[in-house]
């Protein structure tokens, strides 16, 4: 059979494929504000260019929309295209590496390197998927797309363009961005602030000058600081000791210094991907628990960090906050404290929710208001993504289990619903099918990101599979 042939022929690809991720990794792709032919900087477009070029050097047909983005096909002989819809942008590598972020090195049987994981490695498995095919003699009913997003980790700025310049959409596929196996449904996403303007303090007393942790909406804070003054002059010796017993109950790093006539105060967390809180520990959180100990003299002050601490806290599903949503299909709410910003007159505190895929964007914020207006608290509210859900039992889904199943082993599985966001929503039809194995710890956006080689292979042979399925699918 043809695609047995096809699978056989990936593992005999396997030093090349290796090679070919290894270079892409090499380039380091984190989009920027370009400019003209280079629209998300000169390194994309290097990424970009490799993959066009490999496309050309193995017979694809490619369409280009003015380095905004771009797809490799492989023509097919009947009206319908499936797509396989990946990105080479990469988020910044950050520091503590153990290996170089942009080496391509080959590590104890790992590709090592931004990317690797999300999403280089993901599109570098399609590809060699379509170039099996290809060299089996495979000729395809509906045309098989590759399409290369360059902006995903941003703004999908390079996305829209592509659609609009694009002559046809896909009629349905999949993006390989998330985890194995397929994922019907992705949460609504909520991004807004929760804001209040402070009264001037009554009298004199300990003032919380200012606080300010986080660095994204869409990620546990890691980091917290704040600073306090005592406009008495009294000092912070009695504050010192409330530090250091809670920092022994609780078990957690929460460290002071003085700075000039203030006292500064750290706490450290653990970050996390916002769609997943319980992976990490938000210093946010750490930080307004201990200042929920300490009386300001503003007592609009005190009303938030009590509000923080009753109906926040360490929560991640929205418990006390009024929107402790679930339904079947999704499960719970998942509620992030991204960032904080507070001075002496107002606060600015940044909400990262995923909601449950039978709901919509207003039916959260009736809940969180019935708990803000208690407060004198609004709600500035930000980036909304719709959520999108396809049914268990719909063909597509179907299909690629049956796939999935077939190549693990795994009979047991289902697909699942996740609070993460691919390009799956960017058009109609497509949903998120790999690339992170159960087994495999999540390293995408994290340090010393790495795939297993076996992985890669085993990925571009079940893509292989599932693009000559959906291309023969009626």
């Amino acid at each position: 059979m043809l695609i047995d042939d096809a699978i056989i022929k990936i593992s005999e690809n396997r030093t090349e494929m290796i090679s070919s991720l290894s270079d892409l990794i090499s380039v380091p792709s984190v989009a920027l504000e370009g400019t003209g032919d280079t629209p998300f900087g000169e390194n994309v477009q290097k990424a970009y260019e490799y993959m066009m070029e490999l496309a050309a050097k193995e017979g694809f047909s490619t369409f280009n929309a003015d380095n905004y983005g771009g797809h490799i096909d492989f023509r097919g002989t009947e009206e319908g295209i499936v797509a396989v819809i990946g990105h080479l942008d990469v988020v910044p590598e950050g520091d503590g590496w153990d290996f170089d972020p942009y080496g391509g090195e080959l590590i104890d049987g790992y590709v090592c390197g931004r990317g690797s994981t999300d999403d280089k490695g993901p599109v570098i498995a399609s590809f060699y998927a379509m170039k099996a095919l290809k060299e089996c003699g495979y000729t395809p009913k509906k045309t098989i797309r590759l399409i290369l997003g360059l902006d995903e980790e941003t703004n999908w700025h390079g996305m829209d363009y592509y659609l609009k310049h694009v002559d046809r959409l896909p009629d349905f596929g999949f993006t390989p961005d998330a985890d194995f196996p397929a994922i019907n449904g992705e949460m609504g996403i909520l991004i807004f602030d929760i804001v209040r303007k402070f009264d001037p303090p009554g009298s004199k007393g300990l003032e919380l000058s200012s606080i300010k942790g986080g660095t994204a909406a869409n990620s546990v804070a890691d980091l917290a600081r704040a600073v306090l003054h005592d406009s008495t002059g009294a000092g912070y010796d009695k504050i010192k000791q409330q530090l250091a017993a809670f920092r022994e109950e609780k078990g957690c790093r929460i460290n002071c210094r003085g700075i000039g006539k203030s006292l500064e105060i750290t706490t450290h967390g653990v970050s996390a991907h916002g769609a997943d809180p319980d992976q990490g520990v938000n210093a946010i959180s750490i930080m307004m628990e201990f200042l929920g100990r300490l009386n300001f003299a503003n007592e609009s002050t005190n009303d938030f960090v009590k509000f923080y601490n009753e109906h926040i806290g360490y929560d991640l599903h929205g418990e006390r906050a009024g929107c402790a949503f679930e339904d079947s299909q999704s499960g719970r709410l998942i509620f992030n404290v991204g960032m904080i910003a507070l001075d002496r007159k107002t606060v600015q505190l940044t909400i990262n929710i995923r909601y449950p895929v039978t709901m919509d964007a207003e039916e959260v914020y009736s809940g969180l208001m019935t708990v803000l207006d208690s407060y004198d608290l609004g709600i500035v509210k930000g980036q909304h993504q719709e959520p999108i859900y396809m049914p268990a039992d719909s063909p597509l889904i179907t299909k690629l289990m049956d796939i999935y199943r077939k190549h693990t082993g795994d009979e047991s599985c289902e697909s699942v619903v996740i609070g993460g966001g691919t390009y799956a929503r960017a058009m109609d039809n497509i949903i998120a099918f790999g690339a992170r194995f159960p087994e495999r710890p999540e390293l995408a956006h994290q340090k010393n990101e790495k795939i297993s080689e076996d992985d890669l292979v085993k990925m571009a042979q079940i893509y292989a599979e599932a693009v000559w399925a959906l291309s023969e699918m009626e």
